[in-house]
């Protein structure tokens, strides 16, 4: 196979300057209404884990283990565990990045907390719930990406890994988050962790196919 001439390299990059010249800033309303939908899709997909016992990954499936094996506070040990990646938000993703981060957060928390006057499962299988679940967690995840936001812990680690290395983003967030599920055998019984497994996967295939460097030129 012939290596890629230095005329051909520079042609690529021109082409990616006049894609990145014509690409269309997100207005402040479209980032707020992606916002609201991305973490509302994400709080159901939430309840359909919660409803079926499975585990989350990222930082939130860390911060229970610790709680569960340890007895140290959830709320504490999700704080703690996050304080690194909003510093490398700050640093590496810029101060809008860590801005909408933060305000996302705080959405999902309120849409969690008020979830349950909303949404009750009389009965849910936890297949069904984990797929569901992860692809509607994931397109609320892809929701946020694609406007340059996360929620924190790991997510920012797989962006910034997509932004400087061109490692795919989702590939990243689906190996850390089975990594730590399957950590739950320690803790919980198999089953609920092969459910778990199942949802991460369904949840960052969602990530993995459709936030791709070159696919999308939303800014």
């Amino acid at each position: 196979m012939s290596e890629a001439r230095p005329e051909d390299t520079s042609t690529l990059d021109a082409m990616r300057s006049e894609d990145a010249a014509i690409a269309h800033r997100h207005s402040r309303t479209e980032d707020a209404l992606a916002l609201c939908s991305g973490t509302l899709l994400i709080s159901v997909g939430v309840a359909f884990f919660t409803g079926a016992g499975l585990l989350t990954g990222g930082t939130a499936g860390i911060a229970f283990l610790a709680h569960y094996l340890t007895g140290i506070g959830f709320g504490p040990a999700f704080f703690v565990l996050n304080l690194p990646f909003y510093w490398l938000a700050l640093r590496k993703l810029g101060v809008a990045f860590t801005v909408k981060t933060f305000i996302a957060v705080a959405l999902l928390s309120t849409l969690t907390n008020l979830q349950s006057h909303f949404l009750v499962f009389a009965s849910l299988a936890p297949l069904y719930a984990a797929i569901a679940g992860g692809l509607i967690t994931g397109t609320g995840f892809l929701i946020l990406f694609r406007h340059k936001c996360s929620l924190g812990g790991f997510g920012v680690l797989a962006l910034w890994l997509q932004d400087r290395y061109g490692w795919r983003a989702g590939k990243v967030q689906m190996s850390i988050d089975c990594t730590i599920v399957l950590l739950a055998l320690f803790a919980i019984e198999p089953m609920r962790v092969v459910y778990s497994v199942v949802g991460a996967v369904a949840l960052n295939i969602v990530i993995a196919i459709n936030h791709r460097p070159g696919r999308y030129l939303g800014i």
